[in-house]
């Protein structure tokens, strides 16, 4: 193979050596295959004598990716190997980490899933927590590296805030943070200390922070059911905070997330009032597209939606993050009476609304409230997104 190599593709090259002997808990979900017959590593660890696979960790959406956004997910047996499976998304906040009893009989924990480059998407944050409980423990985690879709440069966000941490905000990093997860884990390991466990990651080969997902020589296998393609990874950091909202981010339909709106809006008024803003923000490399969309499950589910559709033409100049601040922000300052936030408990939190868990506070949904420009607040996020890049440099793995 001329492409990336990823850590898994590493492992199975070298027989699993480095489990030879020891008792192992594999944290994967349906991604977790090496790339040149697309083999899951659970079967292939299954199938190999000298590995003592005791117990596979599903992350939200189930071991095989089945099952929708916060849905909860039983404990179960993989049919394909016959194995435990341990939900690490079942119904309770307690549900996310896994309990000493599932950590007791192993010698090392592994982790392998493609992760999108956002923070909101929870693989990383249940790799934090494995790393907590491994701390605990006192066993390893060896994390197998994969590439960042959205490339390792490109950093925007802000901060997540004191009593807004959740687990689409478990930790302080801008939301689209241009790491991969073993970049991730090195930098958690260090700076938080209940993360500090003993961490192996196993690199890439031939993986360049530029990179295209399209240029690794890897296939795209959507982590989850509403992230079909590598373009819906690109807008996801700006249009998952739809999520905290009575709007449709287009779970439904063909193209979530890229698509966004509800039955009263009117797409070509949206259009004209986004395209506004982003000229007065700076904003490019991406066009909004009135258009019509109907859900067949969630929100606004048989109805027919008004919205946008937004066709990313430049990945280099769109900034996904200030583009979904200023989506929602349009949408609010036309239909104001209309609009609304999303009340409901959002990743097992109740006293605190959606929209302010996934910015990280409280200061975007304060500045629509009060008919305030979002200018303070997109500087505020440019400013830690630069003092992040400083912070986390050396902890990259890759140039």
């Amino acid at each position: 193979m001329t492409g990336v190599r990823t850590g898994a593709d590493r492992l199975v090259a070298e027989e699993f050596r480095r489990l030879h002997g020891r008792r192992v808990g594999l944290i994967c979900n349906h991604t977790a295959v090496e790339s040149a017959r697309l083999v899951h590593l659970a079967d292939a660890m299954h199938a190999h004598p000298k590995v003592h696979l005791v117990r596979l960790f599903a992350p939200e959406h189930g071991i095989r990716g089945e099952a929708q956004d916060m849905v909860g997910v039983d404990h179960g047996v993989d049919p394909a190997t016959g194995i435990e499976v341990h939900s690490l998304y079942g119904h309770s906040v307690a549900s996310l980490t896994p309990p000493p009893e599932t950590l007791s009989d192993l010698d090392v924990l592994v982790f392998d899933i493609q992760d999108v480059g956002s923070r909101y998407y929870t693989f990383a944050a249940t790799m934090a927590l494995c790393m907590k409980a491994a701390k605990e423990a006192g066993i390893p985690l060896l994390v197998l590296d994969r590439p960042n879709p959205l490339g390792g440069e490109r950093i925007e966000g802000g901060p997540v805030e004191p009593g807004f941490e959740s687990f689409v905000g478990l930790y302080s990093v801008p939301a689209r943070h241009g790491m991969t997860v073993g970049e991730l884990a090195l930098y958690l390991a260090a700076v938080e200390p209940a993360y500090g466990c003993t961490l192996e990651v196993l690199e890439m080969e031939r993986w360049r922070r530029r990179m295209a997902f399209e240029e690794t020589g890897l296939v795209w296998i959507p982590p989850s059911p509403n992230m079909p393609t590598v373009d819906t990874a690109f807008v996801y950091p700006g249009m998952c905070l739809v999520e905290g909202t009575r709007l449709s981010e287009g779970r439904g339909t063909t193209r979530p997330f890229e698509q966004a709106g509800a039955p009263w809006v009117d797409g070509e008024r949206a259009r004209v009032r986004l395209e506004a803003l982003f000229e007065a923000h700076g904003l490019g490399g991406v066009t909004p597209r009135p258009c019509t969309f109907r859900p067949v499950f969630h929100k606004w589910a048989g109805e027919s939606c008004g919205g946008l559709f937004l066709h990313v033409r430049d990945r280099d100049r769109f900034e996904p993050w200030a583009v979904g601040l200023l989506f929602l922000k349009a949408i609010h300052d036309l239909w104001p009476e209309r609009f609304e936030w999303r009340s409901d408990a959002y990743e097992f939190v109740e006293e605190v609304p959606a929209i302010d868990l996934l910015i990280g506070s409280d200061a975007f949904s304060r500045a629509l409230a009060e008919d305030r420009p979002l200018a303070e607040l997109l500087e505020a996020g440019r400013a830690f997104s630069e003092a992040f890049r400083r912070h986390r440099a050396e902890f990259l793995l890759y140039r």
